[in-house]
């Protein structure tokens, strides 16, 4: 491409004025998407806004800090309406419920510990509404994700946010090139959430000022437990607390209530030192505990890798990379040694403790903000 083709090209790539240019942007009802769509719209783009009313509509009209149900569907409405674009709600109940919340309670059943919000990302957003985006005719599909996606050499790069307390991008490890090509992310360059809000308020936006989201949308206060027991009834089977020997310590109400690296609430105090989940034996209704250098881990089997290398993955034997294997942990540096196209083994430099099957394991530049993808830690670990 000429330097004249290049600057003739769009904010969103394309070598068309923004009124010819369709972006259908998915809108949660929240500030970040919200300011999306507006922002778009302000600069004369063709912008069709579509929610997604992800669980049931009555029962989420009351929760505060949700998202895609009740309150927030009327946010997103009275955006579009304040900025003159059309807006869209498409009911994935179903398919929500089928894609990520069955899936979420089975996983905890088999004593993992899901991150529900990146299957909803990889099935239900960047699948379903962007094949919905696609049959609008739009030129591409716009969020409000804290993640830049830059053109390389190669084609579309996914990156880190420029802030790391925003950066999501351990949430959209699984994002296809494919999808990549397709999407748009405008405010991943956004150094603060202050930023946002103030763009907000500049467009005139009622949700300048809502609360950010907080915990899994479809899961009232943080309580885990609570929902697998009202989708998998008679889930809560008690058991026993046992050491590393086997040696029974206290009783438990159901595997369900405990992750790995638990410390606190396990009810068997007097001990001379504190001893932490080490494993969950969900056959045998087991939680076992063992002390804190139990947690140490330095190989980890991933599966259902997504690689956005410029290589394929399975070129090299090793890759020297950096990997997150929580989102709330900075990336550590790791060997990578792919095993198929899908899956690989782990090995971290520094053991990490409380890794847990059902959790990402998202792969990054040793030196840099880009994302090359990641996998899913299995029972294996």
């Amino acid at each position: 491409m000429s330097l004249d083709e290049t600057q003739m090209l769009n904010s969103l790539g394309f070598a068309k004025p923004p009124s010819e240019t369709r972006v259908v942007v998915a809108m949660s009802g929240g500030v970040d998407s919200s300011v999306v769509a507006a922002k778009l719209a302000r600069e004369g783009y063709d912008v069709v806004g579509v929610t997604l009313q992800l669980y049931d509509h009555g029962a989420a009209l009351a929760k505060k800090g949700a998202c895609c149900a009740g309150i927030d569907i009327h946010d997103a409405r009275r955006v579009a309406e304040e900025m003159g674009f059309p807006h869209y709600v498409l009911d994935y109940e179903n398919i929500f419920k089928e894609a990520v919340i069955e899936e979420f309670a089975d996983s905890y059943l088999g004593g993992a510990t899901p991150v529900p919000c990146i299957r909803c990302n990889e099935r239900v957003k960047f699948k379903d509404l962007l094949a919905t985006a696609q049959d609008l005719d739009a030129d591409c599909m716009a969020t409000g994700h804290y993640i830049q996606r830059f053109v390389g050499e190669t084609g579309p790069e996914l990156h880190m946010a420029a802030d790391p307390a925003r950066d999501q991008s351990y949430f959209l490890f699984s994002t296809t090139p494919e999808q990549l090509d397709f999407l748009r992310f405008p405010l991943g360059h956004l150094k603060t959430k202050d930023e946002t809000r103030a763009l907000a308020r500049e467009f005139g936006l009622e949700v300048a000022d809502k609360p950010d989201s907080q915990d899994i949308c479809f899961v009232p206060d943080g309580n885990y437990a609570g929902v697998i027991e009202k989708l998998r009834p008679g889930a809560a089977e008690p058991g026993e607390i046992v050491d590393v020997d086997g040696r029974v310590l206290g009783t438990h109400e159901g595997v369900i209530h405990y992750t790995i690296g638990q410390r606190r609430g396990l009810g068997i105090g007097g001990l001379s030192d504190p001893l932490y989940v080490v494993k969950l034996d969900v056959e045998n209704r087991q939680v076992i505990v063992g002390p804190k250098e139990m947690l140490a881990t330095r190989i980890i089997p991933v599966r259902e890798v997504n690689w956005l290398g410029d290589q394929a993955f399975t070129d090299r034997d090793e890759w020297h990379l950096s990997v997150k294997v929580r989102s709330t942990r900075p990336p550590r540096e790791a060997i990578l040694r792919p095993l198929s196209d899908t899956e690989a083994e782990v090995e971290l430099l520094t053991p990490e403790e409380g890794v847990s099957p059902g959790q990402a394991c998202v792969f990054y530049a040793p030196d840099g903000s880009r994302v090359f993808g990641g996998g899913w830690i299995w029972a294996g670990a």
